[in-house]
């Protein structure tokens, strides 16, 4: 089967399809199971409930620690349904991933690149972990990342055509960056571009000054809103945003903030590359290695790089600054993270799409044989799961400290509806005789394609099948519900023994909250009469010592390890003596 991919509108909507299969329809089907997801949408829910869209209090005494522009997304995708759900609060993620892939998409063609290659870094974007996994989370990250991606690639354009309509996309989609994620937001695109336009030849002092002038352009939207939020909530908001964007940077917060060495980065690239490294891996073992005789060598490699670096095309060079730029920016503080970095993702994309090209013209059995392995994993996904459906595999034995969760996830695969195991299992099979069938017929690009596709349904397999079961057991969410109905209305308190007076960044029942509706209130910073409250077993003795004023009874103690921190919490109801 000889794939027809050089009609560039054709792929655009390959593209888009792609994005929604891969995303938007399995979006609701977790639970949210860590602290991160719902932290965020409780801070969407607190705007609808209170009609504070500046900066609304949530978790009963925080604001939030980032700008309003992706709760602002949230909120506004659950006005639809009236309620902020899994799948509200994580569609802005999944949709600013699909316009993302579209808009390097377009322009990847405005800068000559064939259509084929530029489908296929798009779907290599779509299956990268790192990508897919925040385009389907509640989190800040992958709509921050969008936007720094497109405004590079507006900012590009303008250059190239000095189009006013695009500039003022630059100024949006910056704007929009900085209202999701702070200053960030502004400085990333500005970098890349200025230093693009420096490699073509461009004067230092006209190149600075242009940037500087679109970064302030761009800083008006974020000002309205620092500044009302400030009029709203005063110094504590100013220090907020100082600890969030000096002290994170500087590494001089006053709680430990994901600080990590800067080897963590490159194995956060490794790592979030997957399955495409595996690739690369294979590969490597297929070829001779030959290293630099001497160190003249590399000595003279680094000398001609400026004048390789002004010979390449705009896409590679691009692409390639974008890389090095926003890498070294982010192993600079000492807080890290792997998904500070997915912005260069749809520029690692563009060279793993070539290096997929490149292979499956020297060495074809390597890709075909990556392909043919991912098949397997395909199939055996849905087949794994329809064997413990039928019971074949449902009498193994678990033991150690884990085992009551293994066990729930088996009797969660159990009650699998037979038709839905059937469907994933039906469609893996189709996608397997498809590329069976025609791998020896295809073309260098048909078969590229093909390649992301099948990881794509693996991704599939993995997020409609296996992964909402395992969610369902780790989350907080069955937790919330017999609190709900032990405590129908009203306040639940909580009590941290971890928190101390002052600290700022204190840790909530997230989960628990986000499901009660906000509903959650630390207890040490208003002492009620009387009510209920949850708290940790680790809790309970600091408690007495330091409130000997309450009266506590014991409502019940639930047996499920909180997703959030771990812990296994008691509801009591509790009286001033």
């Amino acid at each position: 089967m000889k794939l027809k991919l050089n009609d560039s509108k054709t792929c655009f909507w390959i593209l888009a399809l792609a994005g929604c299969l891969s995303l938007v329809i399995f979006l609701g089907m977790g639970l949210f199971n860590t602290k991160g997801e719902p932290r965020e949408a409780i801070v969407a829910l607190s705007m609808l409930q209170s009609g504070d869209w500046i900066c609304p209090i949530n978790n009963g005494v925080d604001i939030a620690y980032k700008p309003p522009f992706f709760h602002w997304c949230v909120a506004l995708c659950s006005l639809v349904a009236g309620y902020v759900s899994e799948f509200s609060s994580r569609l802005p993620s999944a949709l600013a991933t699909i316009l993302m892939v579209l808009v390097v998409y377009k322009f990847m063609i405005r800068n000559k690149v064939s259509v084929e290659l530029s489908l296929l870094t798009g779907l290599v974007t779509f299956t990268t972990f790192e990508v897919h996994r925040a385009g389907m989370a509640c989190r800040v990250d992958m709509l921050l990342s969008a936007m720094i991606v497109i405004a590079i690639y507006f900012f590009h354009g303008w250059y190239k055509s000095r189009n006013a309509v695009l500039l003022l996309f630059v100024v949006l989609s910056m704007s929009a960056a900085a209202l999701t994620k702070g200053p960030v937001g502004i400085l990333l695109p500005c970098g890349v571009m200025g230093l693009f336009m420096l490699v073509r030849g461009e004067n230092f002092f006209k190149t600075f000054f242009l940037c500087l002038s679109v970064a302030l352009a761009s800083c008006v939207l974020p000002f309205i809103w620092y500044y009302l939020a400030y009029q709203e909530r005063g110094d504590a908001f100013l220090y907020l945003v100082y600890e969030e964007n000096v002290l994170r940077f500087t590494g001089k917060m006053v709680y430990s903030s994901h600080e990590a060495p800067a080897i963590y980065n490159v194995v956060s690239v490794i790592t979030g590359l997957l399955p495409y490294t595996l690739l690369f891996v294979v590969f490597l073992f297929t070829m001779k290695l030959s290293l630099p005789k001497s160190s003249a060598g590399v000595k003279s490699w680094f000398v001609s790089l400026p004048h390789r670096l002004g010979r390449m095309s705009d896409q590679d060079l691009l692409s390639f600054l974008s890389i090095v730029v926003i890498f070294v920016f982010f192993c600079i503080p000492k807080s890290k993270r792997s998904v500070y970095l997915l912005p260069i993702y749809p520029f690692m994309a563009y060279y793993i799409a070539r290096f997929i090209h490149y292979i499956s013209q020297r060495n074809r059995r390597i890709v075909v044989g990556y392909a043919k392995a991912f098949v397997g994993i395909a199939v055996s996904l849905p087949l794994l799961v329809l064997l413990v459906r039928t019971g074949i595999l449902s009498g193994v034995s678990f033991s150690g400290k884990h085992a009551a969760e293994y066990l729930a996830y088996v009797h969660n695969f159990m009650n699998l509806p037979y038709l839905q195991i059937v469907l994933f299992l039906l469609f893996a099979l189709g996608v397997a005789y498809l590329f069976l069938s025609n791998w020896k017929k295809m073309s260098v690009d048909g078969l590229g394609v093909s390649v992301a596709g099948i990881v794509g349904v693996v991704f599939m397999m993995i997020d409609g099948l296996i992964l909402p079961s395992v969610y369902d057991v780790k989350s907080d969410y069955h937790m919330a519900r017999e609190m709900q109905q032990l405590v129908p209305d009203g306040k639940i308190w909580d009590y941290r023994k971890d928190f101390r007076v002052g600290q700022r960044g204190r840790m909530h029942q997230f989960s628990v909250n986000f499901y009660l509706g906000d509903r959650i209130v630390p207890l040490d910073q208003n002492r009620p009469n009387k009510g209920y409250m949850i708290m940790g077993d680790d809790d309970y003795k600091e408690f007495v010592a330091s409130f000997p004023d309450y009266k506590l009874k014991k409502i019940k103690r639930f047996n499920h390890k909180s997703c959030d921190d771990k812990r296994f919490l008691t509801l009591y109801s509790f009286m001033k003596k």
